[in-house]
């Protein structure tokens, strides 16, 4: 539960909330054959928070959760394919990973857990956001230093509903993925890599309900990959401008990449159809703020404005709905 609503709402999961079923006393990771790595911060990871902006939709084949409290997630790293699982800790989080990949997951484990992030810069100016704040004191942006990672599924959610954008991502990466390494092979799976992604027909696209615009994007995107990638290392303002080159990729798309792959808390997302209006709602009771509006009211947070806007979203105040919601729609039938 993250202020009014529950995870499966929109609001909320744009906040980055995941719901994570409690696990055993004690914590840990058992050893399932993988390599193992502990992190002890000297304080508790609220693993629903900081790594549920990474998870597209409830039925994310790269992300799982599971009973015993661990987050799971299959990726692509520099080094191959790998799995992670996660389990917090009374003072950290411990980690167990498989594949090519493991390595190099294991050595960013820290990032991906908020290690890079100072929440303490974060001051709060507003009454929502400090009530917000003071609930969530386990929040931290997450680093995965990814950009594809987060570039293929954000162009996706360009101009259509989350539900679709959610199972074009599910047909796509069980279809040109591959399953995870690990125990959940088959449950778990690592997305394509640039290449496949390039190289996908234009049938399968129309199938997972992508139209041809974004699907060019991810295609030229793909294309660039390496280029892209070295964004990850990039201060906010040239890795922004490193993934606007390419055609299709504007402000919001950046932003809602960068958020994650570089775990920035100033990449404030512009260009959104409803964010305006629910900070301006939430900060100053004004439904119909624009980008404008929405950047004056966030001006005092300038350096920590992501986070602002993360935190209001968890709160949950959301102006009242006044017109019919987007009309759900599916190119793959057609």
């Amino acid at each position: 539960m993250a202020g009014r609503f529950t995870p499966s709402t929109r609001t909320t999961v744009r906040g980055g909330h995941t719901a994570v079923p409690p696990g055993r006393a004690g914590g840990g990771v058992p050893v399932r054959g993988g390599k193992v790595r502990s992190w002890r911060p000297g304080a508790a990871v609220d693993l629903g928070l900081v790594l549920g902006p990474l998870r597209r939709g409830p039925g994310d084949p790269t992300f799982r959760t599971t009973p015993d409290g661990s987050v799971w997630r299959g990726t692509r790293t520099p080094e191959g394919p790998a799995a992670l699982r996660v389990a917090a800790t009374p003072d950290g989080a411990d980690a167990e990973a498989w594949g090519p990949g493991r390595d190099w997951l294991l050595e960013t484990l820290p990032a991906l857990l908020g290690a890079d992030d100072d929440p303490g810069a974060f001051v709060p100016r507003h009454r929502l956001v400090h009530t917000s704040h003071r609930r969530r004191p386990g929040l931290r942006l997450t680093r995965t230093g990814l950009v594809l990672e987060s570039l293929i599924p954000t162009v996706l959610e360009q101009k259509v509903t989350a539900d679709e954008a959610y199972r074009a991502w599910r047909r796509l990466v069980r279809q040109y993925g591959e399953p995870a390494p690990g125990p959940l092979g088959g449950e778990l799976y690592v997305m394509p890599t640039a290449r496949e992604w390039a190289l996908i027909p234009s049938w399968d696209w129309h199938r997972a309900g992508v139209d041809m615009k974004r699907s060019a994007t991810i295609v030229r995107a793909a294309r660039v990959a390496h280029r892209l990638e070295e964004a990850a290392s990039m201060e906010l303002g040239p890795a922004a401008a490193r993934l606007e080159a390419v055609p299709g990729i504007g402000p919001w798309t950046s932003a809602e990449t960068l958020q994650r792959s570089n775990g920035a808390p100033d990449a404030v997302t512009t260009g959104d159809l409803h964010l305006p209006g629910i900070i301006g709602y939430a900060l100053a009771d004004e439904r119909d703020a624009d980008d404008a509006r929405m950047l004056e009211l966030l001006a005092p947070y300038e350096g920590q404005r992501h986070r602002a806007a993360r935190l209001v979203l968890l709160a949950g105040r959301t102006p009242p709905r006044r017109v019919p919601r987007m009309p759900r729609g599916d190119i793959g039938l057609l």
